[in-house]
């Protein structure tokens, strides 16, 4: 079975960028611009109208889509698939760096500065520094330990996200409570196995 044309460009776009720059800045935000180079194409965006809701239950808690984990490089591209007003919890990403791009629908990504000095365990005094509106593509890049929130819009929305590895399962994150001025970490949202592929008649071309 063959993936979707502009997705196995994707993927090839992100191992050269890989393979030719070392410093993990300079990656990501090349990686940015790759990114929301693909965000508007038609079949893509087309694609993304079958992938599942990726909302958190009682039983599992959050989700992404693992659309790809390159065995070589680390990286990871997730999918996330929101409903209409969905308000994500206030979070970072540990060491990892992430491009969060809109591939339909709209979001706010909100960052928050840290007002504490970090002494006190499971302590957080946070304070809203901004809010992003986000629309199919555009790409925003987090950097790590960055304490943000993603809120979707009036509508459905579905991120592409490229990750410079996969934390979930692996490092713990935090995950803020803004009321009670505290933090728990946590192994981040579950990774669902979904795959990026050609329509049948497509691959057969």
């Amino acid at each position: 079975m063959q993936r979707l044309p502009v997705f196995e460009r994707f993927i090839a776009d992100l191992r050269a960028i890989w393979a030719a720059e070392p410093d993990p800045e300079a990656r990501m935000l090349a990686a940015q611009k790759a990114l929301e180079g693909v965000l508007e194409d038609a079949s893509l965006v087309a694609h993304s109208q079958t992938w599942p809701l990726t909302e958190p239950t009682a039983e599992s808690g959050q989700a992404n889509l693992l659309l790809y984990e390159d065995a070589d490089y680390g990286f990871v591209i997730n999918g996330v698939v929101r409903t209409p007003g969905r308000k994500g919890g206030v979070h970072d990403h540990a060491h990892a760096w992430v491009v969060y791009g809109i591939l339909d629908g709209t979001e706010s990504l909100e960052r928050y500065d840290r007002l504490d000095d970090g002494s006190r365990a499971g302590y957080a005094e946070l304070k809203l520094a901004s809010v992003t509106l986000s629309r199919r593509g555009r790409a925003d890049l987090v950097p790590p330990f960055a304490i943000h929130a993603e809120r979707g819009g009036d509508a459905r929305s579905v991120g592409l996200i490229v990750r410079s590895e996969r934390v979930a399962g692996r490092v713990l994150q935090r995950s803020f409570d803004l009321a009670n001025n505290s933090f728990i970490e946590r192994a981040g949202p579950r990774q669902i196995p979904f795959e990026v592929l050609a329509p049948a008649s497509a691959a057969n071309v």
